[in-house]
Formats: structure tokens, C-alpha cells, sequence
């Protein structure tokens, strides 16, 4: 095993054992709590992502990848017919459940490392968030022809991620550079984690997008979150975000 693999194991124990303090991240409490004015300027480039999301209306078969513990699950649900959840976590599939439990008739949960799993179907669109960045940058290539198998010949694809900003992460957590690879994380018990972090600018995101053959609007909010929308280069429908 190298050391990126063993890198990523210890990704996927820090995800599974954070499983029930994740959405904490979210929702701007505890150790990411960083005051009244951050948490309003959070929620409001929230609010932008949110709308990006609604006028891409994610209809039809939707495939999730790393759908942690559903925060945006639940806003695919108000578009797709079916939507097919992926993540390594036991733990987060299960909140996922719980979080969408009136809705679980139209979605399917697979536990599968992203890393070693392929699709078997086709579909509309496939989505992705917070999950881009921890995909090491040799791997890129490789991710992205997995969305490419996953899709549809018309099919599009949204994501959402991280900029770099100190006050995203946790009160006790230190960023070590935009240009490195991965982070030490910590939980609310003290434990540490080292795991993969990769910050993008849109501009670079989408020139890497376009040298592998995809057509991707990126755009990024003022502080937190890029988020992009796109396609194959050779569909005839573009996607574009409003």
C-alpha cells in the first residue's frame, strides 16, 4: 500500500467516526462557530449556492457521490425522479436515511469507496459536494472519467466545494498553504486525522475541466464555496449556471 492509499484510509475513518458531528461544519456551531458576522456571511453565500442549484434543476436519475449525512440530498429530492446516494460511510448513509426518511421510496443508498467503484447505469445528472477537494490531484483525471461513465450521452453534472478561508474550518484547525494537498483534521474528542484538501480557483478548475474534454461554468461566492455546472464538451446541450 503507498502512502496515498494509506492517506486515503485514514480519509475514510475520519469521515465515518466525524459522521455525527458533521453537520456541525454546516451549520456554523461549536468549533465552527467563528461569530455572528461570519455565520450571516455563511449563510447567505449558502443562499447563492442554493439558487445556483434550483435554476440547474436537477431532474431526472441522479447520482450523489459522497452524499454524507443528506444536506444536499434533500435539495435533490425536490427535482429527481430517483436519486442514487453514494458514500464509503456506514454511519453518514444512515443520517442520510433518517434526514430523508419521508422520501426513501424515490432513493436508492449504495456503500461503496468512490475511489474503487463504478457505475452500472447511466444518468441525468451526477452530483457532487464538498467532495472534489479530497480527491488527490493524481487522481483527477481518473474521478473525472468516472462522472463521464456515469452520465448519460445529454447528461450534466453540479458540484459544489470549498475556497480557501480560514474561518470555513474549524476554530482549532490551521490551513497549510493553497497549495498543499492535505490537512490535519481534527474531532471533537481530540482525535487526529491527516486527509486530502485540494483548494481551486474557478478559473483553474475550469481550464482543468476543459483540458479533459468538459465544458463547466465555474463561479465562486465571495468567501466560502465555488460550485460549477457543466457537460461533455461534444453534448449538444450546454448546461450554464443563472
Amino acid at each position: 500500500m503507498t502512502s496515498r492509499d494509506t492517506l486515503l484510509q485514514e480519509q475514510i475513518a475520519y469521515y465515518r467516526a466525524r459522521a455525527n458531528e458533521y453537520d456541525e461544519w454546516f451549520l456554523r456551531q461549536g468549533r465552527y462557530d467563528h461569530g455572528p458576522t461570519e455565520t450571516r456571511k455563511w449563510f447567505a453565500e449558502v443562499e447563492q449556492v442554493e439558487r445556483a442549484l434550483a435554476a440547474f434543476a436537477p431532474t431526472g436519475e441522479v447520482l450523489e457521490l459522497a452524499c454524507g449525512t443528506g444536506l444536499w440530498t434533500q435539495h435533490l429530492a425536490n427535482y429527481a425522479t430517483r436519486i442514487t446516494a453514494v458514500d464509503s460511510s456506514p454511519e453518514v448513509l444512515a443520517i442520510n436515511r433518517r434526514r430523508l426518511a419521508e422520501r426513501s421510496s424515490t432513493i436508492e443508498y449504495l456503500e461503496a469507496d468512490l475511489f474503487s467503484w463504478q457505475p452500472t447505469k447511466q444518468y441525468d445528472v451526477v452530483f457532487f459536494s464538498f467532495w472534489l477537494s479530497h480527491v488527490p490531484p493524481e487522481r483527477f483525471a481518473a474521478f473525472w472519467d468516472l462522472v463521464r461513465q456515469a452520465l448519460a450521452p445529454d447528461g450534466r453534472v453540479f458540484f459544489i466545494d470549498s475556497l480557501y478561508s480560514e474561518t470555513s474550518t474549524a476554530r482549532d484547525h490551521q490551513l497549510e498553504g493553497k497549495a498543499a494537498t492535505s490537512v490535519t483534521r481534527h474531532l471533537n474528542d481530540g482525535q487526529k486525522f491527516r486527509i486530502v484538501k485540494v483548494f481551486y480557483q474557478p478559473e483553474q478548475l475550469a481550464a482543468q475541466l476543459e483540458a479533459l474534454g468538459w465544458q463547466v461554468d465555474v463561479q465562486a461566492t465571495y468567501t466560502f464555496f465555488l460550485y460549477g455546472a457543466g457537460q461533455r464538451k461534444n453534448n449538444e446541450r450546454a448546461a450554464t449556471l443563472c
